[in-house]
């Protein structure tokens, strides 16, 4: 299996190779090779009509294609894209948009692919986020109250407690505000703040602060998703000007904050951290200290890379439909029930799926990793 996305921050193609199997209940992933491929530079605006809109399906599947097209051969390559709007009124999701056209990737690799994963969910009823969710419950079922967080753009929270449905819920922004200063203070040069350095100089600004966590967001019932669509640039316009850094210290704060007060309310005994804000260790400082004594951990000691675990996500829930299994956690996203995800495009042969497996799908499987160089 090959599993790629590209998160809301942008920063890049995450590509992930896993060799996957089932037998009985269990699902077993031995991890392979994970990467991170730059995304390409044309395509770092939103697009804002429906030619570029066109165009950037268009590329975005190209670019796709040819990062797939390094790691073959494959079975099977799942696709998460690259999300260009998710829109959420009154806390229902009406609509979620991913491009990067499989077609593309198919036709490059000539290898199946499977993608448009949330869509289905959402027109079930449901949020279409966190995925994370699925390959999360399974991960850490049978652990006491284990929290599986991810740092992207959003940041988005699993709640794994024997005995209950999971939980799972975008806590409010992650890298999101912190990557947009960052480009205004730039001039676009730079779109994130590497190794946190300027937050690092900067202070928490209390003021603004204070006024940040009273955003509505926070305090709204989960099942819940939200965005760039709320979190961007725009959002801060109107704030009191400060010294960047200060800005940036703050934003650090936000984000840890939120998701310890998140983790705090559904009593977690350990946290256990993924994703590209794990490589900020302002941020990483910030969360320790704002969860304490909550133990935080990283993914990768328990056998998922911090780096590439949403594109072993991609490349779970690629597998999981293929072989007939639904692909989301219902108490996770508000959707009416379990539901197949995503839509297969055939690569150069006819379509040969595997006997749908019988029974539900309880328990994920780490083995141990066979890298590749």
């Amino acid at each position: 299996m090959i599993g790629l996305i590209s998160g809301t921050s942008m920063d890049g193609i995450d590509v992930a190779v896993a060799d996957l199997s089932i037998r009985g209940d269990v699902v077993e992933l031995v991890p392979v090779q994970c990467a991170e491929h730059p995304f390409p530079k044309d395509l770092l605006c939103k697009p804002r009509d429906l030619a570029e809109v066109c165009a950037f399906d268009t590329s975005l599947g190209q670019a796709f294609g040819e990062v797939a097209a390094g790691y073959l051969p494959a079975d099977l390559i799942s696709s998460l894209g690259q999300t260009v709007h998710h829109e959420v009124q009154d806390g229902d999701c009406l609509g979620t948009l991913q491009l990067g056209q499989p077609a593309w990737i198919a036709e490059r690799t000539g290898v199946p692919v499977v993608a448009d994963l949330r869509v289905r969910d959402v027109a079930a009823g449901g949020q279409g986020a966190p995925l994370a969710s699925t390959l999360d419950a399974l991960w850490l079922a049978g652990e006491n109250t284990a929290i599986a967080l991810n740092i992207g753009g959003i940041a988005n929270i699993t709640v794994v407690r024997p005995g209950t449905p999971p939980i799972a819920y975008d806590t409010g922004p992650g890298n999101a505000l912190m990557d947009a200063v960052m480009e205004v203070i730039s001039n676009g040069r730079r779109r994130q703040d590497t190794n946190g350095e300027f937050a690092r100089r900067g202070s928490v600004r209390e003021d603004i602060l204070k006024k940040l966590l009273a955003d509505p967001y926070y305090s709204k019932p989960w099942p819940k998703s939200t965005g760039k669509e709320h979190f961007n640039a725009e959002y801060l316009h109107g704030f009191p000007t400060v010294p960047a850094e200060d800005m940036l210290r703050t934003l650090v704060e936000v984000t840890a904050r939120t998701i310890a007060d998140a983790c705090r309310a559904h009593d977690a005994s350990t946290v256990v951290a993924s994703g590209g804000g794990m490589r900020n260790p302002v941020l990483v400082e910030a969360l320790t200290k704002a969860l304490d004594p909550i133990p935080l951990r990283i993914s990768d000691s328990l056998g998922l890379p911090r780096d590439g675990k949403e594109a072993y996500l991609a490349a779970l829930l690629g597998f999981l439909t293929w072989h007939g299994v639904p692909g989301n956690t219902p108490s996770a996203t508000g959707a009416s029930g379990p539901r197949l995800l995503g839509s297969i495009t055939p690569g150069n042969g006819p379509l040969r799926l595997p006997e749908p497996v019988t029974g539900p799908v309880t328990k994920l499987k780490v083995g141990e990793p066979k890298w590749l160089d």
